[in-house]
């Protein structure tokens, strides 16, 4: 009988739980990047209008909470004089980590089929998600930026400008991505047991962007519930994307709360 080290591949349980081998990610690089194009293409294969989504999304949205948020709630936009760029900001990057959340918490059990015919590291099948979902996040960048240009150049609103903290955007995408790409993980290793969590993932993800400053700023929290309900603050301020959000408005727009801490 053959020993073991006539093997190419030997599968051992993890040692610990940050047990993550890399190279193996390495090694099956190409699988990854044919799962990235996967998901890119077969999302709109179908559509008519195809990637134009990735710009009418936000602008619809934009249009809508500029409307509500700005219009009929005159909630503040920390000094911006043009809503819609505020709200383009938290709409771009809220976008990308729901995306990550959502596609990510049903990853396993969508693909058991094909865990069960082949060996590859299934970290690989939430990643292509990941990094996909960036291309997508890119596309709406530019959308930002052109926002940007318009209200600024056009419009004459230079109540926003740029901040030696954008130089943390590359941080900024890093940690959205290792939030979206953990907490999918740990939702979508449930889900292959209890189905119903996948409902409360996109229920929930609605809920959570408004205990995040997508639609406000963090100063306007601090000033109107400071002293009443500091505990509603500290759920606010400690939810991890809202010192992402407000990090990348104080960078590109001159206009947020930033810490180190957070």
């Amino acid at each position: 009988m053959e020993g073991p080290e006539s093997w190419d591949l030997i599968l051992k349980p993890h040692r610990s739980f940050f047990d993550v081998n890399l190279r193996d990610i390495w090694r099956y690089r190409d699988l990854l990047w044919l799962f990235v194009r996967r998901d890119f293409v077969s999302f709109y294969k179908q559509t008519i209008l195809g990637p134009l989504w990735f710009f009418l999304q936000p602008i619809f949205t934009t249009v809508i909470y500029t409307f509500i948020f700005g219009g009929l709630a005159s909630i503040p936009t920390d000094g911006i004089r043009s809503p819609a760029v505020f709200y383009m900001a938290g709409i771009t990057l809220w976008n990308y980590f729901a995306d990550c959340i959502t596609k990510t918490s049903t990853v396993f059990k969508d693909n058991t089929n094909i865990f069960g015919k082949v060996y590859f590291p299934r970290i690989v099948m939430p990643l292509s998600l990941i990094i996909s979902n960036l291309i997508r996040f890119a596309v709406q960048m530019v959308l930002f930026l052109m926002t940007m240009g318009f209200f600024y150049w056009v419009k004459g609103d230079h109540s926003f400008y740029f901040t030696p903290y954008v130089l943390l955007f590359p941080l900024v995408v890093l940690l959205m991505a290792m939030q979206g790409l953990g907490l999918g993980m740990i939702v979508s290793a449930m889900t292959t047991r209890y189905r119903d969590l996948a409902f409360l993932v996109l229920f929930g993800v609605q809920l959570l962007m408004y205990a995040t400053t997508v639609v406000y700023p963090l100063s306007s929290v601090f000033e109107k519930f400071g002293g009443k309900h500091p505990d509603l603050v500290r759920v606010i301020e400690y939810n991890p994307m809202t010192a992402v959000i407000e990090t990348f408005r104080i960078g590109f727009l001159g206009h947020g709360t930033f810490s180190w801490g957070d």
